[in-house]
């Protein structure tokens, strides 16, 4: 049960500046304008309702998009302070909606712990939203306020009695500052679903009410996340039949570490410090990471599991781990606004002593497992040994250090890393009219014969034999894995350019499995990209127009008469000649293309699994799931 008001007035209210730069440079503090800008701002309202869950007085988060594709965000919890604010004489609400760094989260009378420490988020979503209400119910009042474009239309005013309590905002992005307002329900419904994972028994509910798009889920999870890395795990194969949990709790922090192996190469690590999730991990990921290897190491030993020379590494006791890292503390230091990475120092030892009390005994008290798991780690090594081993091979005949670029390589003229951009093209004859039609001064080519590996299921021995793998890796020339460095690539845009076909579909998930395992900087860095073809020409007599999608060309015969035209349906980017393959895919004034980014890894590591995986009940499912979606949609 969330606890009563106590405490949270309107004299915890802290103003440190004012609001205007927000519309000028929203890049600032939403990251950008694009689709993944758009989201960060539910994330913002939503990581408030979060900071009251924590603070123990909000059991219930509701996040619907309406019907006009307007959002709307409410808890139940304190509600927004709605006195007038000692030194703004104007209502706390107000202060809250229109001030940046305005929130009772700076001196900690409001909050403990929070994740929306710079106190710019929902005064961030007033001022990029064409329209924004806000409803308070406090102490069995109901107060309601509305603002557009930032700006307050009327004072916050009682608008009746209420038995609810909470804080409601409904907003409506600015189409003048986002480059799109449609949001994405799948994207907001897994960022949802990792909230209600990192919080043991908070229900949060997420709707879609737009017409013909209608949806609703609900998530609450009494085991934490426990049940996120049994969630993670669910379509692989388990090394250990249990998940291991450990929980440590001091007088401003909290450690909660839930961890598994299965039998996949990779690692599978989620960390979090307030509920933010810290992409880029930090000072928790490395305690966690040293502390393992550690006391495996001293454990092995002890029980003569390893002789007194043998040491396991890091990777090796990484290999299979599905983990996730939730930290709790007063006063983080993330990096930036985005808060990417955690960097409060004591946290590392924090998360040490947690994993030295719970995982060490874990170990003493299942000796079987525990040496299941040794074992595993013995395999690990010695697979790495020879994967190390025939990458040795492999630069010896110098793939992967040779400064001699592979002879189906059409490379630039452009030396400067940030102007170049190479196109990975699906077969040779589209390869070679993707050469005729380049600009070659910054456009590469590199065709591609057939399908490369999927990595997905092979350990780096085999990957490294792949002819089409090695070419892009010296093409490249960052190297993979733990010899990658970002600063040695040599193309600021890697550009997959396949056919609109089932083939070309299969060929883009390969790649992009294969970047995502052994190249992952390159997305994370946004320098991965899908080129966008036509799917259709239409040409009346000398004109010709083309058209990306079915419904861009619906849209198109809605205004238009059908007659005295043909209609052409491109499978494949040979269709095309050199000139209309320029025109319509690869002129930087006429294309577009698709980035591929790490906004959900959690997502996209659970589609990677799902898709290219040992399982093929998984693809089965997925496709039935998923196939109503595209009928008539997708040449098969």
């Amino acid at each position: 049960m969330a606890k009563t008001n106590t405490e949270y007035k309107a004299s915890d209210i802290q103003v440190l500046e004012g609001l205007d730069p927000v519309r000028k440079r929203p890049g600032m503090y939403i990251g950008s304008t694009d689709e993944r800008g758009l989201h960060h701002l539910i994330v913002e309202l939503v990581d408030n309702c979060v900071d009251e869950a924590l603070a123990g007085y909000c059991d219930v988060i509701t996040v619907s998009i309406l019907k006009d594709g307007s959002v709307n965000v409410t808890d139940n919890g304190r509600g927004i302070p709605v006195g007038i604010h000692p030194t703004e004489k104007v209502s706390s609400v107000e202060v809250v909606l229109t001030k940046l760094h305005a929130g009772g989260k700076f001196g900690g009378s409001g909050y403990k712990i929070s994740g929306g420490l710079h106190g710019v988020g929902v005064s961030v979503v007033n001022a990029l939203s064409e329209w924004l209400d806000v409803e308070v119910w406090q102490d069995g009042k109901a107060h309601k306020m509305t603002f557009n474009r930032g700006i307050p239309q009327r004072p916050l005013a009682e608008t009746g009695k209420t038995s609810k309590r909470g804080t409601s905002v409904t907003f409506m992005p600015d189409s003048d500052i986002f480059d799109t307002v449609d949001f994405n329900y799948d994207q907001m419904r897994g960022r949802l679903r990792e909230v209600a994972f990192l919080n043991k028994g908070l229900r949060v509910i997420a709707s879609d009410a737009r017409p013909g798009r209608e949806r609703k889920d609900e998530f609450c999870f009494k085991g934490g996340i426990v049940e996120y890395v049994e969630y993670l795990n669910r379509n692989k194969e388990l090394v250990l039949a249990q998940t291991i949990y450990m929980q440590k709790k001091g007088n401003d922090t909290e450690v909660e570490i839930a961890f598994g192996y299965n039998d996949g190469y990779g690692e599978n690590i989620h960390t979090y410090a307030n509920n933010i999730n810290t992409e880029e991990g930090g000072v928790h990921l490395i305690g966690f990471r040293n502390a393992l290897n550690k006391i495996v190491n001293e454990y092995g030993k002890k029980a003569n599991l390893l002789k007194d020379s043998d040491k396991l590494s890091i990777d090796d006791t990484l290999e299979g781990i599905c983990a996730v890292i939730s930290v709790k503390l007063r006063n983080p230091q993330f990096e930036g606004q985005t808060k990417t990475k955690l960097g409060n120092s004591f946290m590392r030892a924090e998360v040490e002593h947690a994993m030295q009390e719970n995982f060490t005994t874990f170990l003493e008290e299942n000796p079987k497992q525990a040496k299941e798991l040794i074992n595993k780690f013995i395999v690990a090594r010695n697979a790495r040994d020879a994967a190390r081993n025939a990458k040795d091979l492999i630069r010896r005949k110098s793939v992967l250090e040779t400064t001699t670029l592979p002879g189906k390589l059409a490379d630039c003229t452009e030396r400067k890393a940030e102007l170049c951009e190479i196109y990975i093209v699906e077969g040779e004859s589209a390869g070679g009219t993707a050469k005729q039609g380049r600009n070659r001064r910054f456009q590469a080519i590199l065709p591609l014969k057939g399908k490369i590996l999927n990595v997905e299921k092979a350990r780096l021995g085999r990957v490294l034999e792949n002819a089409e793998i090695k070419n892009m890796i010296t093409a490249f020339g960052c190297g993979i894995q733990e010899d990658f460095e970002l600063s040695k690539l040599r193309y600021g845009k890697i550009i997959c350019m396949t056919d609109a076909d089932v083939d070309g579909s299969h060929i883009r998930i390969l790649l992009l499995t294969f970047f995502y395992r052994f190249m992952r900087p390159l997305i994370e860095n946004g320098h991965v990209y899908i080129a966008q073809p036509p799917l259709f020409k239409v040409s009346r007599g000398k004109s010709e127009q083309y058209f990306y999608s079915d419904a861009e060309l619906d849209k198109h015969f809605a205004k238009n008469s059908k007659s005295g035209c043909t209609i052409q349906r491109y499978k494949g980017l040979g269709e095309m000649n050199a000139e209309q393959l320029w025109t319509t895919t690869m002129s930087p004034e006429n294309r577009t293309l698709l980035q591929v980014n790490m906004e959900d890894a959690f997502m996209a590591d659970e589609i990677f699994t799902t898709l290219m995986g040992e399982k093929p009940e998984l693809r089965r499912d997925f496709i039935n799931e998923h196939a109503a979606k595209y009928t008539g949609k997708v040449d098969v």
